[in-house]
Order: C-alpha cells, then sequence, then structure tokens
C-alpha cells in the first residue's frame, strides 16, 4: 500500500479531532473570560466629561489647539447656551454638533456647571505678533468701543476684567487670537448665532477685518487676574439686549 493511502485516512481522522480540541480551546477560554469580572467605569461627572477635556483639557483649561478654548471658569448659563446651541444647530462644528446631539437640557446643564467650577491656571499671555499700530487699535476697541460705528466697547459686557459677568456673558482673557477672530467672523457672517435679539451678531457686522485681527490680537496678550472670577449678575449695565442673557 502506498504512503499516501495509509496518510490519507489519518488526516482525515486528525481533521475533525484538531477542529474539537480548537473549539473546546476556544471555549474554555471563553468561559474563563466569561468569569472575569470585567472593570466598570466610575459613575461620576469627571468620567462623564472625558469626551470634552480630549479637547478642552483635563480640566477645561484649554490645549495648544488654537481653536479648542478654554471653559474652565466661565458662566455656567454660558457655557450651558453654547451646549444647546450646538444640539440644536445655531453653532456649527461637526464634532461638538455630534457630541452633544441626545443629550437632555438636564444633562448638558450639568456639564455646564462641573466646567463653570473648575479653576485651573491661566497659561501665559500670547507674544505680539502684530505692531504697535494694530494693538493700539485693538485696545481702543475693547475699551472704549468706536461710537462713530455704534460698537459699544467689549468691557462694557465681558467686564473690566475681561472675566466675563454672571449668569451668561463669557470671559475673554485667556482664548487664543486665532480663535476669537474666527468666532466674531463667525458671528459677522451668520453661521454661529444665538437667540434673538444677536447682539453679538449686530457688533460683528459692525467691525472690519482689521477690527477684528487688532482686537483679538491685544485680548490674546492680556494677563489674567489675580481673581479671575465673572462679575457678579446685574453689576454692569450692558449697552445691548441680547436674547442669551436672562431678562
Amino acid at each position: 500500500m502506498s504512503p499516501r493511502r495509509i496518510l490519507r485516512p489519518l488526516i482525515a481522522l486528525a481533521a475533525p479531532l484538531g477542529a474539537a480540541l480548537l473549539f473546546g480551546t476556544t471555549g474554555i477560554f471563553s468561559a474563563a473570560n466569561a468569569q472575569t469580572p470585567q472593570p466598570k467605569a466610575p459613575d461620576t461627572i469627571e468620567a462623564r466629561v472625558q469626551g470634552c477635556t480630549a479637547c478642552h483639557g483635563s480640566h477645561g483649561q484649554g490645549t495648544a489647539n488654537d481653536y479648542f478654548p478654554r471653559l474652565a471658569g466661565k458662566p455656567a448659563e454660558y457655557l450651558y447656551n453654547q451646549l444647546m446651541n450646538f444640539r440644536d444647530g445655531r453653532r456649527k462644528y461637526p464634532p461638538m454638533n455630534y457630541l452633544v446631539t441626545y443629550l437632555s437640557d438636564e444633562y448638558l446643564h450639568e456639564i455646564a456647571t462641573y466646567f463653570s467650577q473648575q479653576r485651573p491656571p491661566y497659561p501665559p499671555p500670547a507674544k505680539p505678533n502684530v505692531g504697535d499700530s494694530v494693538l493700539a487699535r485693538g485696545e481702543a476697541i475693547v475699551l472704549h468701543g468706536d461710537a462713530a460705528r455704534q460698537v459699544p466697547a467689549c468691557v462694557a459686557c465681558h467686564g473690566g476684567k475681561l472675566t466675563g459677568m454672571e449668569p451668561a456673558i463669557p470671559g475673554l482673557v485667556g482664548l487664543h487670537s486665532d480663535y476669537m477672530s474666527a468666532q466674531i467672523g463667525a458671528w459677522r457672517s451668520g453661521s454661529r448665532h444665538a437667540k434673538a435679539p444677536d447682539c453679538m451678531h449686530e457688533i460683528a457686522t459692525r467691525l472690519t477685518d482689521d477690527d477684528v485681527n487688532a482686537v483679538a490680537a491685544w485680548l490674546s496678550t492680556q494677563t489674567a487676574p489675580q481673581n479671575p472670577v465673572p462679575a457678579a449678575a446685574g453689576s454692569l449695565k450692558t449697552p445691548l439686549a441680547c436674547g442669551s442673557e436672562p431678562q
């Protein structure tokens, strides 16, 4: 009898035996894995906001990426308004729109409150990358506005220390110039808007491109105050009515 005829029955016998051993071993491993307790993620707000901190920093302090702004310490109602704007389509940025699409008002408010209570240190101010005349123009608009074009001073709403005002006006200190100019541009074009009356859209449309760049450049060079908390609600008489502000 040839060797091939002897090997064929052996191979035929070995195949199901090998399969049985393979699947039997897999079953053993599966049973062992099923018995191993899987770690559970802690049910805390810190764990639930990890989708936010991946871009905005572990405590909402912002990151080196110019377009991921600081969230920490901003008024809770401002942060809540922005989360709702992303969810409801008034503000466009696909990753944020996707992230909050199915989140409830209550959950969004919980997230906003968490970040409003964070107090990580501010980054050092940016070094100027524009000329003195541009910085001077930006400083003039921020501190005094432009009466000829009915542009109020930024400090009239955002506070003399640029830390915002409770309950819903954000601070401007500690933000990148590219982020600020992009946001003002979004207000101007209408790709970012708020509930009517949309005061930031009104103001932004009165600014030129040079104004926007000057304001953003000067703001980015400002040092955060020692106590960078928002001004108390009602401590500033704002020059325009804003739909995002509780009446």
